[in-house]
Protein backbone atom coordinates (compact mmCIF):
# COMPACT_ATOMS: atom_id res chain seq x y z
CA UNK A 1 0.00 0.00 0.00
CA UNK A 2 1.76 3.06 -0.99
CA UNK A 3 0.92 6.24 1.65
CA UNK A 4 2.17 9.39 1.32
CA UNK A 5 2.92 11.62 3.88
CA UNK A 6 2.57 15.19 4.75
CA UNK A 7 4.22 17.24 6.76
CA UNK A 8 3.44 21.12 5.10
CA UNK A 9 0.38 22.65 5.46
CA UNK A 10 1.09 24.15 2.14
CA UNK A 11 0.85 21.09 0.41
CA UNK A 12 -1.02 21.37 -2.13
CA UNK A 13 -1.74 17.70 -3.11
CA UNK A 14 -4.49 18.14 0.26
CA UNK A 15 -5.47 21.48 -0.22
CA UNK A 16 -9.24 19.84 -0.78
CA UNK A 17 -8.74 18.82 2.97
CA UNK A 18 -7.51 22.36 4.04
CA UNK A 19 -8.07 25.62 1.87
CA UNK A 20 -11.66 24.62 0.45
CA UNK A 21 -14.30 26.12 1.79
CA UNK A 22 -17.93 24.36 1.51
CA UNK A 23 -18.72 26.55 -1.38
CA UNK A 24 -15.62 25.57 -3.36
CA UNK A 25 -15.96 22.02 -2.61
CA UNK A 26 -19.44 22.27 -3.79
CA UNK A 27 -18.01 23.88 -7.10
CA UNK A 28 -21.45 25.52 -8.35
CA UNK A 29 -19.99 26.63 -11.19
CA UNK A 30 -18.98 23.10 -12.22
CA UNK A 31 -20.93 20.86 -10.53
CA UNK A 32 -19.36 17.99 -12.40
CA UNK A 33 -15.93 19.08 -10.33
CA UNK A 34 -17.71 19.08 -7.60
CA UNK A 35 -16.62 16.92 -4.16
CA UNK A 36 -17.29 16.57 -0.40
CA UNK A 37 -15.75 15.27 2.38
CA UNK A 38 -16.83 12.45 4.49
CA UNK A 39 -15.49 11.40 7.71
CA UNK A 40 -14.74 8.62 10.09
CA UNK A 41 -14.40 5.21 8.82
CA UNK A 42 -18.15 3.93 9.12
CA UNK A 43 -19.66 7.07 7.25
CA UNK A 44 -16.57 6.10 4.34
CA UNK A 45 -17.46 2.48 4.08
CA UNK A 46 -21.19 3.72 4.05
CA UNK A 47 -20.58 5.76 0.81
CA UNK A 48 -18.04 3.74 -0.92
CA UNK A 49 -21.36 0.83 -0.38
CA UNK A 50 -23.38 3.27 -1.90
CA UNK A 51 -21.04 3.63 -5.31
CA UNK A 52 -19.58 7.06 -4.31
CA UNK A 53 -16.37 7.60 -6.08
CA UNK A 54 -13.27 8.53 -3.61
CA UNK A 55 -10.76 10.90 -4.64
CA UNK A 56 -7.97 11.02 -1.93
CA UNK A 57 -8.15 9.82 1.94
CA UNK A 58 -6.18 11.61 4.78
CA UNK A 59 -5.70 9.71 7.74
CA UNK A 60 -3.69 9.73 11.16
CA UNK A 61 -1.29 6.91 10.77
CA UNK A 62 -2.16 4.76 13.45
CA UNK A 63 -5.36 4.13 12.09
CA UNK A 64 -3.67 3.18 8.52
CA UNK A 65 -3.07 -0.22 10.70
CA UNK A 66 -6.52 0.24 12.58
CA UNK A 67 -10.27 0.82 11.75
CA UNK A 68 -9.12 2.69 8.39
CA UNK A 69 -6.86 -0.27 7.12
CA UNK A 70 -9.57 -2.39 5.01
CA UNK A 71 -10.52 1.09 3.27
CA UNK A 72 -7.29 2.04 2.55
CA UNK A 73 -5.95 -1.16 1.06
CA UNK A 74 -8.78 -0.97 -0.96
CA UNK A 75 -8.53 2.91 -2.24
CA UNK A 76 -4.97 2.17 -2.45
CA UNK A 77 -5.59 -0.67 -5.11
CA UNK A 78 -7.82 1.37 -7.05
CA UNK A 79 -4.80 4.02 -7.29
CA UNK A 80 -6.53 6.52 -4.91
CA UNK A 81 -4.04 8.70 -2.96
CA UNK A 82 -3.34 7.78 0.53
CA UNK A 83 -2.08 10.87 2.78
CA UNK A 84 -1.16 10.68 6.37
CA UNK A 85 0.85 13.08 8.92
CA UNK A 86 1.08 13.69 12.68
CA UNK A 87 -2.24 14.47 14.67
CA UNK A 88 -1.33 17.78 15.69
CA UNK A 89 -0.27 18.46 11.38
CA UNK A 90 -3.58 16.96 10.37
CA UNK A 91 -5.29 19.24 13.09
CA UNK A 92 -3.99 22.25 11.83
CA UNK A 93 -4.16 21.32 7.99
CA UNK A 94 -7.81 21.13 8.52
CA UNK A 95 -8.88 23.49 11.17
CA UNK A 96 -10.14 20.47 13.20
CA UNK A 97 -9.35 17.21 15.41
CA UNK A 98 -10.54 14.69 13.27
CA UNK A 99 -12.85 12.54 14.15
CA UNK A 100 -11.74 8.50 14.02
CA UNK A 101 -8.45 10.63 12.61
CA UNK A 102 -9.72 9.79 8.94
CA UNK A 103 -11.55 11.98 5.83
CA UNK A 104 -12.00 10.78 2.41
CA UNK A 105 -12.52 13.33 -0.55
CA UNK A 106 -15.67 11.86 -2.85
CA UNK A 107 -16.66 13.42 -6.21
CA UNK A 108 -20.58 14.97 -6.01
CA UNK A 109 -23.08 11.99 -7.75
CA UNK A 110 -24.93 13.99 -10.88
CA UNK A 111 -27.83 16.18 -9.81
CA UNK A 112 -30.90 13.95 -10.29
CA UNK A 113 -34.32 14.57 -11.34
CA UNK A 114 -37.33 14.82 -9.02
CA UNK A 115 -39.54 12.63 -11.30
CA UNK A 116 -36.18 9.56 -10.92
CA UNK A 117 -36.16 10.00 -6.99
CA UNK A 118 -39.58 9.68 -6.11
CA UNK A 119 -40.30 6.78 -8.21
CA UNK A 120 -42.12 4.24 -6.60
CA UNK A 121 -41.70 6.24 -3.37
CA UNK A 122 -44.98 6.43 -0.86
CA UNK A 123 -43.75 8.65 1.57
CA UNK A 124 -40.79 11.43 1.12
CA UNK A 125 -39.91 14.48 2.98
CA UNK A 126 -39.58 18.03 1.61
CA UNK A 127 -36.52 20.07 3.54
CA UNK A 128 -37.71 23.73 3.15
CA UNK A 129 -35.32 26.33 3.90
CA UNK A 130 -33.71 24.40 6.96
CA UNK A 131 -30.03 25.88 7.09
CA UNK A 132 -28.47 23.58 10.08
CA UNK A 133 -26.10 21.25 9.16
CA UNK A 134 -27.40 19.26 12.63
CA UNK A 135 -30.74 19.33 11.82
CA UNK A 136 -30.10 17.93 8.01
CA UNK A 137 -28.18 15.61 9.08
CA UNK A 138 -30.54 14.26 11.34
CA UNK A 139 -33.49 14.54 9.24
CA UNK A 140 -31.65 12.38 7.13
CA UNK A 141 -31.45 9.91 9.47
CA UNK A 142 -35.09 10.01 10.93
CA UNK A 143 -35.63 9.82 6.94
CA UNK A 144 -33.33 6.79 6.22
CA UNK A 145 -34.70 4.37 9.60
CA UNK A 146 -38.63 5.32 9.69
CA UNK A 147 -39.63 4.79 5.93
CA UNK A 148 -38.95 7.70 3.89
CA UNK A 149 -38.44 6.77 0.52
CA UNK A 150 -36.78 9.85 -1.11
CA UNK A 151 -35.79 13.42 0.36
CA UNK A 152 -36.06 16.74 -1.62
CA UNK A 153 -34.93 20.09 -0.46
CA UNK A 154 -35.30 23.78 -1.68
CA UNK A 155 -32.18 25.60 -2.91
CA UNK A 156 -31.82 27.56 0.44
CA UNK A 157 -31.50 24.94 2.76
CA UNK A 158 -27.82 22.91 3.29
CA UNK A 159 -26.07 20.85 1.85
CA UNK A 160 -26.62 17.38 2.61
CA UNK A 161 -22.96 16.40 1.34
CA UNK A 162 -22.01 19.37 4.17
CA UNK A 163 -18.99 17.26 6.05
CA UNK A 164 -21.23 17.84 9.57
CA UNK A 165 -24.42 16.88 7.23
CA UNK A 166 -23.23 13.88 6.62
CA UNK A 167 -21.25 12.90 9.93
CA UNK A 168 -24.50 13.82 11.85
CA UNK A 169 -26.24 11.49 9.31
CA UNK A 170 -24.15 8.37 9.84
CA UNK A 171 -23.81 8.10 6.52
CA UNK A 172 -27.24 8.11 5.80
CA UNK A 173 -27.04 10.36 3.20
CA UNK A 174 -26.15 8.35 1.56
CA UNK A 175 -28.89 5.75 1.70
CA UNK A 176 -31.90 7.66 1.05
CA UNK A 177 -32.17 8.98 -2.67
CA UNK A 178 -32.17 12.82 -2.60
CA UNK A 179 -32.43 15.83 -5.03
CA UNK A 180 -32.88 19.63 -5.07
CA UNK A 181 -36.57 20.88 -5.57
CA UNK A 182 -37.35 24.64 -7.79
CA UNK A 183 -40.35 26.39 -7.86
CA UNK A 184 -41.19 26.16 -11.61
CA UNK A 185 -41.32 28.51 -14.06
CA UNK A 186 -43.46 28.02 -17.61
CA UNK A 187 -42.36 29.65 -20.75
CA UNK A 188 -44.77 32.68 -19.80
CA UNK A 189 -42.41 33.33 -17.25
CA UNK A 190 -45.34 32.57 -14.62
CA UNK A 191 -43.94 30.61 -11.09
CA UNK A 192 -45.80 27.70 -9.71
CA UNK A 193 -45.19 26.64 -6.06
CA UNK A 194 -43.15 23.42 -5.67
CA UNK A 195 -46.41 21.46 -4.42
CA UNK A 196 -47.34 21.43 -7.97
CA UNK A 197 -45.02 19.24 -9.32
CA UNK A 198 -45.59 16.78 -6.58
CA UNK A 199 -49.09 16.69 -7.18
CA UNK A 200 -48.42 16.18 -10.70
CA UNK A 201 -46.64 13.24 -9.64
CA UNK A 202 -49.47 11.95 -7.08
CA UNK A 203 -48.35 12.89 -4.04
CA UNK A 204 -50.54 14.78 -1.97
CA UNK A 205 -48.72 17.19 0.26
CA UNK A 206 -48.59 17.81 4.22
CA UNK A 207 -47.52 20.74 5.55
CA UNK A 208 -46.38 20.78 9.10
CA UNK A 209 -47.15 24.13 10.72
CA UNK A 210 -48.69 25.65 13.88
CA UNK A 211 -52.32 26.76 11.92
CA UNK A 212 -55.41 27.36 13.49
CA UNK A 213 -57.05 25.30 10.79
CA UNK A 214 -54.46 22.58 11.12
CA UNK A 215 -55.65 18.64 11.35
CA UNK A 216 -53.60 16.66 14.20
CA UNK A 217 -51.42 14.31 12.65
CA UNK A 218 -52.45 11.58 14.01
CA UNK A 219 -55.55 12.02 11.66
CA UNK A 220 -56.81 8.31 9.92
CA UNK A 221 -56.84 10.74 6.85
CA UNK A 222 -53.48 11.26 6.06
CA UNK A 223 -53.11 7.36 6.59
CA UNK A 224 -55.15 6.56 4.03
CA UNK A 225 -52.92 8.80 1.36
CA UNK A 226 -51.32 6.55 -0.79
CA UNK A 227 -48.66 8.79 -1.69
CA UNK A 228 -47.25 11.88 1.11
CA UNK A 229 -45.23 14.86 0.55
CA UNK A 230 -44.13 15.98 4.40
CA UNK A 231 -42.79 19.47 4.25
CA UNK A 232 -40.79 20.65 7.38
CA UNK A 233 -39.85 24.40 7.34
CA UNK A 234 -37.17 26.28 9.15
CA UNK A 235 -35.92 26.10 12.33
CA UNK A 236 -36.97 29.77 13.40
CA UNK A 237 -40.18 31.04 11.29
CA UNK A 238 -41.15 27.65 10.06
CA UNK A 239 -42.78 27.48 6.61
CA UNK A 240 -43.56 30.15 4.56
CA UNK A 241 -47.07 30.84 4.57
CA UNK A 242 -46.97 30.65 0.52
CA UNK A 243 -46.30 26.85 1.29
CA UNK A 244 -48.65 26.52 3.77
CA UNK A 245 -51.76 27.95 1.80
CA UNK A 246 -50.14 25.58 -1.54
CA UNK A 247 -50.47 22.74 0.82
CA UNK A 248 -53.35 20.08 0.60
CA UNK A 249 -52.86 19.73 4.44
CA UNK A 250 -51.82 21.45 7.15
CA UNK A 251 -50.82 19.43 10.36
CA UNK A 252 -49.67 20.06 13.61
CA UNK A 253 -48.73 17.57 16.22
CA UNK A 254 -50.62 17.31 19.20
CA UNK A 255 -48.67 18.52 22.38
CA UNK A 256 -48.77 18.83 26.21
CA UNK A 257 -47.72 21.14 29.26
CA UNK A 258 -48.19 24.46 26.74
CA UNK A 259 -45.21 22.93 24.26
CA UNK A 260 -46.30 24.60 21.16
CA UNK A 261 -43.15 22.98 18.75
CA UNK A 262 -40.22 21.37 18.66
CA UNK A 263 -36.99 21.02 16.92
CA UNK A 264 -37.62 20.44 13.19
CA UNK A 265 -35.47 16.96 13.62
CA UNK A 266 -36.93 16.20 16.37
CA UNK A 267 -40.90 16.68 14.83
CA UNK A 268 -39.69 14.99 11.51
CA UNK A 269 -39.36 11.60 13.42
CA UNK A 270 -42.52 12.26 14.74
CA UNK A 271 -44.06 13.07 11.60
CA UNK A 272 -42.33 10.04 9.50
CA UNK A 273 -43.29 7.33 11.92
CA UNK A 274 -47.18 8.51 12.41
CA UNK A 275 -47.21 9.15 8.87
CA UNK A 276 -45.57 6.12 7.56
CA UNK A 277 -46.75 3.84 4.67
CA UNK A 278 -48.41 0.01 6.08
CA UNK A 279 -49.21 -1.72 3.29
CA UNK A 280 -52.42 -3.46 3.99
CA UNK A 281 -52.25 -5.88 1.43
CA UNK A 282 -49.68 -7.96 2.99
Amino acid sequence: MKIEEITSLQDERVQMFSTLTEAQLRNRLEPGKGIFIAESPKVIRVALQAGYEPVALLSERKHLEGDAKEIAERLSAKGVPIYTGERDVLAQLTGYTLTRGVLCAMRRPKERSIAEVTEGARRVVIIDGVVDTTNIGAIFRSAAALGIDAVLLTRNSCDPLNRRAVRVSMGTVFLVPWTWIDVETTAEGEQYHYTNQLRQLGFKTVAMALNDKAIRLDNERLKQEGRLAIIMGTEGDGLPAETIAAADYVVIIPMAHGVDSLNVAAASAVAFWELRFIDKSE
